[in-house]
């Protein structure tokens, strides 16, 4: 399968401590995919440069819009399945995921599985910023899995690099986040056999007032 890792952080600096966070989350999924033989690849936000001011890719004119968000989005379409890491803003998810994910139309996503791992430096690991991104990940079109992954104290698990500290039980923690993963292949791989089928549907419409009630 091919899969695309989200980190939903674009802070480089101190405080908090240590910085970036999400992104040794992030490198641990990664890590953990390629563990399993599957192609993988990190969305970085901090890589794409985006525009101060807001403008999705699908609102620019055929072949104007920034070559990173084209890239970006032909990488989405070609997706299998989606991991949203996030760490947990005011008991919802990272303003910086949302504004990244935002760029880009349902029709990208549509018909596709995806899994919401959070984190935080505290011992709640973020899990309630997920109540708030199952919601939004269904209307962007990619369900998200039952199982999700919530890392508390994410530095004392996972180094600068996502390998894991130590002192941590790697093999615990692998199992932690291969059952999430391997619910994500189930249900990418579900997706990918009746995606064909469903393109046709227009259940997933891409003119806004396809979606108008009569």
């Amino acid at each position: 399968m091919k899969i695309l890792v989200f980190l939903g952080s674009v802070r480089d600096s101190t405080p908090p401590r240590p910085a970036r966070l999400g992104e040794r989350v992030a490198r641990a999924c990664v890590d953990q995919w390629a563990r399993q033989g599957h192609a993988v690849e990190l969305v970085d936000p901090l890589e794409l440069e985006l525009d101060a001011v807001f403008k999705p890719h699908f609102s620019y004119a055929a072949g104007k819009a920034p070559e990173a968000l084209d890239r970006l989005a032909q990488k989405i379409e070609a997706a299998d399945g989606y991991v949203m890491v996030s760490p947990e803003y005011n008991h919802s998810m990272s303003p910086a995921l949302a504004n990244l994910l935002n760029h880009f139309g349902a029709s990208l996503f549509a018909f596709k599985p995806s899994a919401i791992a959070t984190y935080s430096a505290g011992q709640w690991g973020g899990a309630r910023a997920a109540v708030n991104m199952r919601t939004f990940l269904s209307e962007l079109g990619c369900l998200p899995v039952s199982a999700m992954i919530h890392v508390p104290k994410a530095q004392e698990v996972f180094t600068e690099d996502g390998d894991y500290a130590e002192d941590v039980e790697a093999g615990r923690w692998q199992t932690y986040l291969a059952r999430t993963f391997d619910q994500l292949v189930w249900w990418g791989e579900a997706a990918a056999r009746q995606r064909q089928q469903a393109a046709g549907t227009g259940a997933f419409a891409k003119d806004p007032s396809q979606r108008n009630a009569p």
